[in-house]
């Protein structure tokens, strides 16, 4: 007997299906069944399940005789299964990695429950996806096991069969089936969750929930929505024929007139002709339903009104006086964005024509913390620079990372355009606002966000999938406003010479935001590591990936949950995802990786680890300075070289250890490979070819240089020898210990 039967019934969805039934054969746990039910579909469905079922022993192809609607495919499916646990999947969804083997490890710890709920993403054909936004009512904590009277939140939740596994001996006693029509779901999910004498939750994303663009039954304009009603006095039958249900009456009443409300505003699923029968009839089922108990939001307490007197007419002026309230105030914000844009213009107009303040500077950083070179040189001006008035730009969200003592400038704000208008100096390591006219007199210092392995600039010309619509000419404008280029070493300037051609100096000094790691003792380490939350005595990966410019999503190449089991309990990971990570295959935060994805300091979290995983990102020519492990995961190197292009072969000059694969990366830390004496080698060689002036003093060369005029007497970069020891950790002892396999 398997441990899963997946039912997926299929109609009218060929373009999907292979996918479907592969995401399901993929998974890493094996003890399933599959029943594919073709519904008597006129296109390729019934093919392709005969083909799979020809392939695989576990897959099932059951032909329907005559088309009978999803709801009664599902009871054939059901008929031919023989799992412990019921799986429902949609022909058109798919089932995200390894999510059998998380279902089935959380029905073991839960000590199998009647229904178990999980997660699900809405997937746009864009490629995009968007985790449910409820997900916080799956939250594991509290008692494993419960029952719907301990959760009522959970039906909030979207009420559809396919986030939840079923214990089959549960629904055979019980005897559920489902019903023939649209919304089958409604008198299935409702009563299985009232009367399931357990139900636990699983906090992870299991099932990606296609969002087709056309071609959604349910988005179709048809009166087979109609169905609804019927549909609800399935429940209400339901729970009048148990008495201890009674207590949902009041739930279900208000639920029935939110999804009544719903679909009457939904103005593409009822045809015109029959919304006048629609509400009608929607409001007879109020009348007859009616059980007052249950809290209904202020917004919905006249619109749930209005559906119970049957007034249709005053309700349908209510929705298009809504509506027009709405197109109203979001054309006066649309005038109020112009009126204010016009005046702001003005504004700097007027500041650019009175004098510069001469002890005036402007920084900002990609991202908007305060935070890399921009943020280092900033605190060595106010140290070495007397009278100097700093400011800093960033959103509210950031401005706590702001020292006290330098101003905080909102972008897009009066006081923002009066500083680029007036102020002597100009940091950035991107680039500030396009309409930044500069001054005479004005000096700008570009600061880079270090050193470049993948393409830049006008480099990108020749690489439409990595510039994604770079205006060349816009990025030129911008290069010509620069006084100074700051480089970390030789590679960096003779990469940015020819790929930001203009009349700038570059200012071969080292990268300031490293001397961090220069001048952090162990005490400050340990205290970093404690406000992380990383266990004491623990080895703390920082796994940094870079951005994939050939994908429209970011999608993790690592498995992490995977890496720490491998590791064993001595590991943590700290985890910082590339920007638009795709938040689909996220789940509640493993004990052992700590999610740093929104933490402004990276340099901070260099600081707190022991050694980092990462595949092209820049970090890794900073991370060198701390003489600590570099392992680089390349799983798509050559899919990254083609789409990106790269300055050099990471691959025959890496800074540590380089893996191909996922396996070959969890052996190199399974036989210790990863900190051996060949890491040490390549880790050496990388740090003298890219970190000669990484001493600690590069912000003081730059504060000196920029700032004080000071072209002879700066600090002579120190010699490799004779430089203070990197940044130690508070301890090495037992560090990688506990490795298993």
């Amino acid at each position: 007997m398997p441990r899963f039967s997946v039912i997926v019934p299929a109609f009218r969805v060929q373009a999907y299906l292979h996918a479907c039934l592969d995401s399901v054969l993929a998974q890493s746990f094996k003890d399933y069944e599959i029943v594919v039910v073709d519904d008597c579909s006129p296109d390729a469905c019934g093919p392709i399940a005969d083909e799979y079922a020809r392939r695989d022993h576990r897959v099932t192809a059951l032909h329907l005789p005559r088309n009978t609607g999803l709801g009664p495919a599902r009871n054939a499916g059901m008929g031919r299964a023989a799992g412990d646990y019921l799986i429902f999947l949609d022909g058109d969804d798919t089932l995200l990695p390894d999510a059998l083997q998380i279902i089935a490890d959380r029905i073991d710890a839960t000590g199998e429950p009647d229904v178990l709920m999980y997660d699900y993403a809405r997937t746009y054909w864009t490629g995009r996806s968007v985790r449910n936004v409820l997900a916080a009512h799956l939250d594991e904590g509290g008692p494993a096991r419960f029952r719907l009277t301990d959760r009522p939140e959970l039906l909030q939740l979207l009420m559809v069969v396919w986030n939840k596994a079923y214990r089959r001996a549960f629904i055979e006693a019980e005897g559920f089936t489902f019903p023939p029509g649209y919304y089958e779901d409604t008198p299935w999910t409702y009563p299985v969750l009232m009367s399931a004498g357990s139900i636990a939750v699983l906090d992870a994303v299991c099932v990606s929930y296609r969002q087709r663009r056309r071609g959604n039954i349910l988005s179709t304009t048809s009166e087979k929505h109609f169905d609804v009603f019927d549909q609800y006095d399935r429940v209400f039958a339901f729970i009048d024929a148990r008495p201890e249900l009674a207590l949902w009456r009041p739930v279900m009443f208000r639920r029935m007139l939110d999804h009544f409300s719903a679909l009457f505003a939904s103005r593409d699923r009822l045809p015109h002709h029959s919304r006048a029968a629609f509400f009608r009839r929607a409001a007879a089922s109020c009348r007859r339903y009616r059980t007052p108990g249950a809290p209904v939001p202020r917004r919905a307490l006249l619109r749930h009104g209005l559906l119970r007197l049957g007034a249709r007419r005053t309700y349908h002026a209510l929705s298009g006086a809504q509506r027009l309230g709405g197109r109203l105030r979001r054309g006066s914000a649309a005038v109020r964005r112009a009126v204010r844009g016009v005046a702001l213009r003005a504004h700097y107009r007027v500041q650019s024509r009175l004098p510069l303040r001469s002890r005036d500077a402007v920084f900002a950083a990609r991202g908007g913390g305060y935070t890399g070179s921009p943020a280092a040189i900033e605190a060595k001006v106010r140290e070495l620079v007397p009278g100097v008035r700093t400011a800093w730009i960033c959103r509210a969200a950031d401005a706590h990372t702001v020292p006290t003592g330098t101003r905080h400038l909102a972008p897009g704000s009066f006081a923002h355009w009066s500083a680029l208008a007036r102020s002597a100096y100009l940091v950035n390591d991107a680039a500030f606002d396009r309409g930044l006219v500069k001054r005479r007199g004005q000096v700008l210092l570009q600061t880079h966000e270090g050193t470049p392995l993948r393409t830049v600039g006008t480099d990108l010309l020749d690489r439409p999938a990595a510039a994604r619509g770079t205006d060349f000419e816009q990025l030129l404008r911008s290069v010509d406003t620069w006084d100074f280029s700051l480089s970390a070493n030789p590679h960096s300037t003779l990469v940015r010479e020819r790929a930001y051609p203009s009349a700038y100096l570059t200012l071969e000094y080292g990268s300031p935001r490293n001397d961090v790691y220069h001048r952090t003792g162990p005490a400050d380490v340990a205290r970093l590591r404690e406000t992380l939350g990383i266990p004491a005595g623990s080895t703390a990966l920082l796994y940094a990936p870079t951005h994939r410019d050939y994908r429209r999503v970011q999608r993790p190449a690592l498995d992490l949950e995977r890496l720490v089991r491998v590791l064993g309990p001595q590991f943590v990971v700290l985890a910082r995802a590339p920007r638009l990570a795709d938040p689909g295959g996220h789940r509640a935060p493993h004990p052992r990786i700590i999610d740093v994805s929104g933490h402004r300091s990276v340099e901070t979290l260099a600081l707190a680890s022991d050694a980092l995983i990462t595949d092209y990102a820049s970090l890794m020519f900073d991370y060198v300075n701390l003489d600590r492990p570099v392992v680089l995961h390349l799983a798509d190197v050559e899919a990254y070289e083609a789409a990106r292009g790269t300055y050099f072969d990471i691959t025959t000059f890496p800074p540590g250890i380089v893996a191909r694969g996922q396996d070959e990366l969890f052996d190199i830390f399974a036989t210790d490979h990863w900190r051996g004496s060949r890491s040490a080698q390549l880790r050496a060689a990388f740090r003298a070819r890219f970190c000669p002036y990484d001493d600690g003093y590069a912000a003081e060369r730059v504060v000196r240089r920029v700032f004080l005029g000071e072209t002879d007497g700066l600090p002579l970069p120190v010699p490799s020898t004779a430089r203070r020891a990197p940044s130690a950790l508070p301890s090495q002892d037992g560090a990688g210990a506990g490795l298993r396999s």
